[in-house]
Parts: structure tokens; sequence; C-alpha cells
């Protein structure tokens, strides 16, 4: 019993680490397949996601959840993290167009307002 909780300890460690790791990781993808602009954009977005959803859905099974309580947990756990960075990816985003005060505010919430839809 002792090995499988440190394996399900490891694999949840794992996979914390991959969810808050996606962002450079999804960058480095990025770059490597030479994306920019809009493409780029899209392509983070959607890997972020991803990401994000496969370390709740460790979480869920850490939590022994299942049926409806695992998907409602799992969806509420991906907007979240879906928030988060979007949060992150704006702030670089504003950081790179070297923005302050009221401009920054008014692109931040746009921006996040555009990437949570």
């Amino acid at each position: 019993m002792s090995n499988l909780l440190k394996a399900i300890s490891l694999a949840v460690g794992l996979a914390c680490g991959a969810a808050h790791a996606a962002g450079p990781a999804c960058n480095a993808q990025a770059t490597e397949k030479k994306l920019s602009g809009a493409a780029k954009t899209s392509f983070l977005k959607k890997c972020e996601a991803d990401s994000a959803a496969a370390a709740c859905e460790v979480q869920a099974s850490e939590k022994k959840l299942a049926g409806a309580a695992k998907n409602s947990f799992v969806t509420k756990c991906a907007a979240d993290a879906k928030g988060t960075n979007a949060t992150g990816q704006c702030e670089s985003q504003a950081a790179e167009k070297k923005l302050a005060g009221a401009a920054k505010n008014s692109f931040m919430t746009k921006c996040v307002a555009d990437a949570t839809k």
C-alpha cells in the first residue's frame, strides 16, 4: 500500500508541475513550430488548457471523484486554471507592449475577458 501512495504522490506532483510549467513548455513548442501572431496565441491557449485539464483530471482521481462530481470538479478546476493562465499571458503581453497606467488596465481587462470566453 505504501508503494501505491508513493506512486500516486509522484504522479500528482508531476501533473501539477506539468500544469505549472505549461506556459514555458507551450511557448517552447510554439517557437519550435515557428508560430507567431494569432496562430501562436491560439496554439498557446489550447496547449495551456489541455495541460490544465490533465492536471485537474489527476486531482480528481486523487480525490477519488467519479461521475457528476468528477465532471463538476474538472470543469471548475479547468475554468479556474484558465483564468489564472489568461492573466499571466495578458501580463506578459502588456509587458512586451510596454503598457502602463490606464492603457495597461484597459488592455488587461479586454485581454482577460477575451481569453476566458
